[in-house]
């Protein structure tokens, strides 16, 4: 939420697994995805398909996600497609990047750390969203 304002030129599109927080936020405009982490796998598969299919009806130019399984997976199917990507590691993840954001780091286009200390090759930091 604390990019809205940044994107908001662009028309975004958000995808959640929460559509109370979509909704306490005032956006009217998302598409509900499954929740999953790796400890439930099947959750997994279900929100791996429903990502792919989300991605391919939205055809997105640019996807932006902030972590987690579900965009990660967004990120994979939108970099297939052509996509740029950018994945922004969760501010959560002070000492090393997240799982999620380990996997992500092929996929894609920029890869940004919230902690200066993270900023490796291949992993920027341009300031904390908090």
């Amino acid at each position: 939420m604390l990019l809205r304002p940044a994107l908001a030129s662009f028309e975004p599109i958000f995808a959640t697994t929460d559509a109370e927080l979509a909704k306490r936020d005032g956006i009217n405009r998302f598409y509900l995805l499954p929740d999953a982490n790796r400890d439930q796998p099947w959750h997994s598969v279900r929100c791996l398909i429903a990502s792919i299919r989300l991605v391919l009806h939205v055809r997105p130019a640019v996807l932006v996600t902030t972590g987690a399984l579900p965009g990660l997976f967004c990120l994979i199917a939108s970099r297939l497609i052509g996509a740029r990507t950018i994945w922004i590691d969760s501010i959560a993840n002070s000492d090393h990047p997240s799982l999620s954001g380990r996997y992500a780091r092929p996929f894609a286009t920029d890869w940004f750390t919230q902690w200066p200390h993270l900023a490796t090759t291949g992993h920027q930091y341009a300031g904390a969203l908090l």
